[in-house]
């Protein structure tokens, strides 16, 4: 399958540190919406099959909390964010708004296997107390652990005249 190029093209300089941070704060506030929305349509589907009263029971014995279905679903719901967003046009809302753009070195977009690469490799990261995002600092071309692992960069682009 042939990779669409991304625009606007060029030779763009790599994202720092400071505005990767910015931009994940903006996708974690979205995030943060789209699964208080995802959650609640999973409780209405689940109490339509199980029923108000059994699940005022449940509820109410506790036997709901960690639900490993609906953490699942909620996992998948922000890996479409993601693989979404980086897969058609590079960038996520809090990506635009900071202008930075993930890509592959050659410009095109990124794949889906490659962005689900970065997805995992950004929780790893996350897990590690942050680290793998901090490695950008001191990686020449200011990649952190998820840029590496899945062969893309985040590049500054310029903000598009309307």
């Amino acid at each position: 399958m042939p990779k669409h190029t991304l625009h606007p093209q060029g030779e763009f300089p790599p994202a720092g540190l400071g505005r990767r941070l910015a931009a994940m704060f903006y996708d974690f506030l979205l995030c943060t919406a789209l699964l208080i929305v995802t959650a609640g349509a999973y409780k209405l589907i689940q109490m339509s099959i199980i029923g108000q009263e059994r699940m005022r029971t449940l509820t109410d014995a506790g036997a709901l909390d960690g639900d490993p279905l609906l953490s699942t679903v909620l996992l998948f719901a922000l890996f479409g964010f993601f693989a979404k967003f980086w897969t058609h046009g590079g960038q996520t809302l809090g990506m635009q708004v900071w202008g930075v753009r993930v890509q592959n070195p050659d410009g095109s977009a990124i794949s889906l296997w490659q962005a689900l690469l970065r997805f995992v490799v950004s929780i790893a990261s996350w897990l590690c107390l942050g680290l793998g995002f901090v490695w950008a600092l001191f990686d020449k071309r200011k990649r952190g652990w998820h840029d590496i692992y899945s062969q893309t960069e985040l590049v500054r682009v310029p903000k598009q005249k309307k």
